[in-house]
């Protein structure tokens, strides 16, 4: 070989084969090194694009960050099928086997502690978002009609705004509380779980603001339970707490309960 090795995770060895064509980043299907029990599965990449100073400059480009990010998923996903990874950091790259192989023994211990704690887990991301109308959004209720022609006195438009601002504020308390009870009764189903924080209206495009955006680690063997209770629970907002919406996503790889372990 002679490209750069972009190291996706490092997992035990494990005996069921990764779908067929699968590639990675650059178009590069993935290979596995083994060195002192451990597998790093990565791809050779050129170092025109993945030494240190193309890879810092593509890292600038959307366009290339997008497409290089879902190839490095993908082969994240194909290998949560098959066993248990601990994803590296997008864009982790090494020089040659060697540098690969350094990176294990540095790391041997955590990754072997990390690997023994969430063997047999995924992780569940679930996310609650209040909807309200733009009017509500603005003031917390809808505005009252006007009166044609019938002057609103000072005192009345004070009332009035008085009124929107503990409706606006007792919404999003309702709001808090449902996504608190919720994610109290995912964690009794959950064996560990990280609250992140609120994703931005903006910059996620999503409808809504969100309340909740929290990940569960669950063990496969009751990951179908713990998706019936997402799903019971998004029946029930429907006619106990209307206006929030539950978004379930996974199974992932653990990447919220390997990352501190990591530093």
């Amino acid at each position: 070989m002679t490209g750069l090795r972009y190291v996706y995770a490092v997992c035990r060895p494990f005996g069921a084969p990764l779908q067929a064509q699968l590639t990675g980043v650059a178009g590069a299907p993935p290979r596995q090194l083994v060195h002192h029990g451990l597998v790093a599965v990565f791809s050779e990449v050129p170092a025109s694009d993945f030494a240190e100073e193309p890879l810092r400059a593509h890292l600038e480009d959307l366009d290339w960050l997008t497409a290089t990010a879902r190839a490095h998923q993908g082969v994240i996903d194909a290998l949560t099928v098959v066993t248990t990874p601990l994803p590296l950091r997008l864009g982790t790259v090494f020089h040659d086997d060697s540098g690969v192989r350094t990176m294990i023994e540095a790391r041997e211990r955590v990754f072997r502690r990390t690997l023994e704690r969430l063997e047999g887990r995924v992780e569940w991301g679930v996310k609650v978002y209040a909807e309200v109308s733009p009017e509500q959004a603005q003031s917390g209720t809808p505005s009252a009609p006007a009166v044609s022609g019938q002057p609103v006195s000072g005192r009345d438009y004070l009332r009035r705004r008085s009124t929107q601002a503990r409706a606006h504020e007792n919404m999003w308390q309702q709001a808090e509380e449902f996504a608190g009870r919720l994610h109290a009764t995912l964690c009794a189903h959950a064996e560990d779980s990280r609250l992140h924080n609120p994703q931005n209206a903006t910059l996620s495009g999503a409808a809504g603001r969100n309340v909740l955006n929290a990940a569960y680690l669950v063990p496969r063997s009751r990951s179908e339970e713990f998706v019936e209770l997402v799903d019971r629970t998004k029946d029930e907002s429907k006619g106990g707490t209307p206006g929030m919406r539950v978004e379930l996503t996974g199974p992932w790889a653990a990447y919220s309960f390997v990352e501190e372990e990591q530093t």
